[in-house]
């Protein structure tokens, strides 16, 4: 029996890759859908607020480290980052990064935040603005009383990045960027900015479009990201 053309090979190899994140994808998707479902009521249930409660009320020192976990959830991180990967020349990586961003805000704001309309904590669990109780939780900085908190832009980011890294790293450090996304959910949590089901709702939808992006860009590979055909690859 002949041995299959490494063409066929590489197909089947990229196919099974794409049936994997899309399992990934379909997995988040249904967490996300069932976190908005919960927070579409607009109420906290008495389970949700205390898992809040126990994080919130963590001790006052730990400030400092969870506000610079949260910081992994800001909107410039996925650009530094594309930036790094082309310097590396990791040109997939660097495409699928800067592509992120406008597709996380779009989900976000015109998707989630228009389907499920949910205040912060310093709403839903303590009354503010009109019957705030300063008692009731720990909100530390400058983290916003009310607005819409479903889903955290936050945790959308941080686990955007670490999807698209996960293919990309060396097994031994895929893990680091996934501990720093679920540390970036604990300090939101913590600094009284958002409920839990924000951030694992946020979570899974940053998984969603990650998963989508590395089926489409496949970022472990190095070469050019949509060259013409017949357009030698680009040596690793």
């Amino acid at each position: 029996m002949n041995p299959r053309p490494p063409a066929d090979a590489h197909d089947d190899a990229n196919r099974q890759r794409r049936v994997r994140w899309a399992v990934v994808c379909a997995v988040a998707v249904v967490l996300a859908t069932a976190c908005g479902v919960v927070a579409s009521s607009g109420e906290v249930p008495g389970w949700e607020e205390a898992i809040f409660h126990a994080i919130n009320d963590l001790p006052d020192w730990l400030k400092g480290p969870m506000w610079v976990f949260q910081l992994a959830g800001l909107l410039f991180v996925p650009l530094v980052v594309a930036v790094g990967a082309a310097a590396f020349r990791r040109w997939r990586l660097a495409a699928a990064l800067a592509v992120f961003v406008p597709l996380k805000l779009i989900v976000e704001k015109l998707v989630v935040k228009q389907l499920v309309e949910r205040d912060r904590p310093g709403t839903t669990i303590c009354g503010a603005p009109d019957d705030f109780d300063e008692t009731c939780g720990n909100f530390r900085g400058d983290v916003p009383l009310d607005g819409l908190s479903f889903v955290s832009g936050h945790a959308i980011i941080a686990w955007g990045v670490a999807t698209l890294l996960w293919p990309v790293l060396p097994a031994r450090w895929r893990w680091l960027p996934v501990a720093i996304a679920s540390l970036n959910a604990v300090a939101r949590i913590y600094l009284g900015a958002h409920n839990p089901l924000d951030v694992i709702g946020g979570g899974a939808v940053g998984v969603t479009i990650g998963a989508v992006l590395v089926i489409v860009f496949n970022p472990a590979d190095t070469s050019i990201p949509f060259r013409r055909r017949g357009e030698p690859a680009e040596a690793a």
